[in-house]
């Protein structure tokens, strides 16, 4: 029985642990030789500390979002020298990674989350352990925190950061252009936006429902042309404040766990009003569905909204808040712009790996 350890950082639903969780579903129905567990860091670490941080976390980002911001492009994005310290994480955790990797005896482990990867990539400099390790990474851009010295193996996004990691010095046949990793059920085709007199639009903020999505709904002002299904997420305030809105338009939809009743939603719409956060993107983009980014968190997905633009791959509300008629710019966009869309999700998709996350691992441990 081979073991593969997945890890990702806080609790908090987020794409480390999507990620982690759809690649464990895969394997399990790939093989029934290999054993796949998930191990949160912190609360394995710390215990009860671990909720703590998260809703600091989450209250930080929500409140001081442009501090925030800099102070992640200080800590994490100076494009600093590969072998980087960060001695303070090195003082909480590592002696700590080391017991786990002693304890749970892993032939693979997979890191979801820089934290983890930076932790075991120290430990192999050290030569306290020799495993093998994979980076799997979960937005458009790489911080400084991934380890990448000592990792054996890189699941990268997009040609661009497999470039990237080239001019790092990792050799290119151990990266591989998974893409972000999703389930293969968002990868079925969706049918093409077809005549009709309304269209129906997703409105995204994530399984949390951060964002302005209530802002967003105001500025909108349907006027019957369509149909808005907001995606609350576990986010129950978010819920209610959408029903009590009363509007024939607007309907709330609570957490979605079903991924065969996400991908209806993706197949029924023409549209997505969404933040870019890396695995809702990449859900729509190998659907073919349109993304309209009103809203990016400080830190990660800034630098997903500045790639999925440069690449063509979204469209940028950045003027949502002061447009005339939020609804009629949306609806133009689409009409407008859609067969280029489609051209260039096309390439995306053309530009992934055929060979699949499952067989790619199992492969790695033969």
């Amino acid at each position: 029985m081979n073991r593969i350890l997945f890890m990702p950082l806080l609790q908090i639903p987020s794409g480390h642990h999507h990620v982690a969780e759809c690649i464990t579903e895969q394997l399990k129905e790939a093989s029934d030789c290999i054993q796949c567990e998930k191990v949160e860091l912190l609360s394995y670490c710390y215990g009860k500390a671990e909720s703590l941080v998260s809703s600091t976390y989450l209250q930080w980002i929500h409140t001081f979002p442009h501090l925030y911001s800099r102070i992640y492009k200080s800590a994490a994005v100076q494009q600093a020298k590969s072998n980087k310290r960060f001695l303070t994480y090195e003082k909480l955790f590592l002696k700590k990674m080391l017991y786990l990797l002693h304890q749970k005896k892993p032939d693979i482990v997979v890191c979801t989350h820089a934290l983890p990867s930076y932790l075991v990539n120290q430990l192999k400099s050290m030569g306290l352990w020799k495993g093998t390790v994979i980076n799997v990474y979960t937005d458009y851009f790489i911080n400084d925190l991934w380890g990448i010295q000592h990792i054996d193996y890189h699941f990268v996004p997009s040609f661009h950061i497999k470039q990237e990691l080239r001019s790092k010095g990792v050799e290119s046949n151990l990266i591989f252009v998974t893409g972000i990793p999703v389930h293969p059920i968002f990868k079925e085709p969706r049918h093409r936006l077809k005549e009709q007199v309304n269209y129906s639009i997703l409105i995204s903020g994530g399984n949390m429902g951060a964002g302005s999505i209530m802002k967003v709904l105001h500025q909108l002002n349907p006027l019957g042309k369509v149909v808005y299904r907001v995606l609350c997420g576990k986010n129950k305030k978010l819920y209610e404040s959408v029903v009590r809105l009363k509007h024939p338009c607007i309907h709330a939809i609570p957490y979605i766990s079903s991924k065969q009743d996400m991908n209806q939603l993706y197949n029924e719409a023409d549209a997505i009003i969404s933040k870019p956060g890396g695995v809702t993107i990449t859900e729509c983009l190998w659907k073919g569905l349109p993304v309209f980014v009103y809203d990016a968190l400080p830190g990660q997905e800034e630098f997903n909204l500045h790639y999925l633009k440069q690449q063509g791959l979204i469209y940028h509300l950045e003027e949502w808040k002061t447009v005339t008629s939020l609804e009629k710019t949306i609806i133009n966009t689409i009409n407008q712009n859609l067969t280029t869309f489609l051209i260039k999700t096309d390439a995306f998709q053309k530009s992934i790996e055929k060979q699949g996350i499952p067989s790619i691992i199992q492969n790695l441990l033969h």
